[in-house]
């Protein structure tokens, strides 16, 4: 099925519903939540989908398993997406936060022919064995580190917010604690509390995962490292490599050691 909301097909008596849509570039989809686990493959381009706890970022080829019930927002950068909606009770192994995954090449494909088969797909047979599968494949699914979390002061998470949207990593903090009339100690102090991680950690993450979709479009490093506020490639190849263990160089390439990320200590 392509480009049809999943509340015309919902209540359809399966397991797996798997929807294929296209969107526009810059089309956010405001808050909304799902009765059913949704497993969210990007073909093409970026997403980051935002809940009450944090953001996510996807970067093309990769998914995000958002579980049943979550309220969330999805802000979509020309993607194409492919979508499957489980019943929660088929997944117990499900993860009650978001989760950013790799995808194989199997799941991949399985996915992409999980769109094309008819809504009331034969119980048994063909169509049932693949969609098995392919839940199989995703509790596989390596998990990947591309959180960062929000936090709930209002003031605070606007903040945040508008950071993500054009990050720089020389924006002085003083600005941040002016705006909020409260010291850069007592910000520092704040931000922690909330977030359970340093601002300053947050803020280089942010500026990681704003890079990614970037450079997974080939754009060279030295010109994302300009954008971020870093002096230099080097002092931005540097922070990237220490906070998500792999050079920006290798995620440029499709096949390159994505699955082998880890989040550094204090990360």
């Amino acid at each position: 099925m392509h480009d049809i909301h999943i509340d015309e097909v919902d209540g359809l008596d399966r397991d797996v519903v798997a929807i294929g849509t296209t969107y526009p570039p810059g089309r956010l989809l405001p808050a909304h939540r799902h009765r059913r686990a949704q497993f969210l493959y990007g073909v093409t381009g970026s997403m980051r989908v935002e809940t009450a706890d944090g953001t996510w970022t996807v970067p093309p080829h990769r998914a995000v398993l958002i579980p049943p019930g979550i309220e969330h927002t999805v802000l979509m950068d020309g993607v194409s997406t492919r979508s499957l909606y489980v019943e929660p009770l088929a997944v117990p192994w499900f993860p009650h936060r978001c989760r950013v995954v790799e995808v194989s090449p199997l799941l991949r494909e399985l996915v992409c022919a999980a769109v094309d088969i008819e809504p009331n797909y034969a119980p048994h047979g063909r169509d049932s064995t693949l969609l098995s599968l392919v839940l199989q494949e995703i509790r596989r699914c390596v998990p990947l580190p591309l959180e960062l979390p929000l936090p709930t002061d209002t003031r605070l998470r606007a903040l945040c917010r508008n950071f993500l949207t054009q990050p720089r990593i020389d924006v002085p903090l003083d600005a941040w604690a002016a705006s909020l009339h409260v010291s850069v100690r007592t910000l520092h102090r704040r931000f922690a509390a909330e977030t359970g991680t340093g601002i300053a950690i947050w803020r280089r993450r942010a500026c990681v995962l704003h890079a990614l979709p970037k450079l997974a479009a080939g754009r060279p490093v030295a010109e994302i490292a300009a954008d971020l506020g870093y002096a230099n490639p080097g002092a931005f190849t540097t922070m990237f490599k220490q906070l998500l263990g792999t050079p920006p160089s290798a995620f440029r390439d499709r096949g390159a050691a994505i699955a082998r990320i880890r989040p550094h200590d204090g990360a």
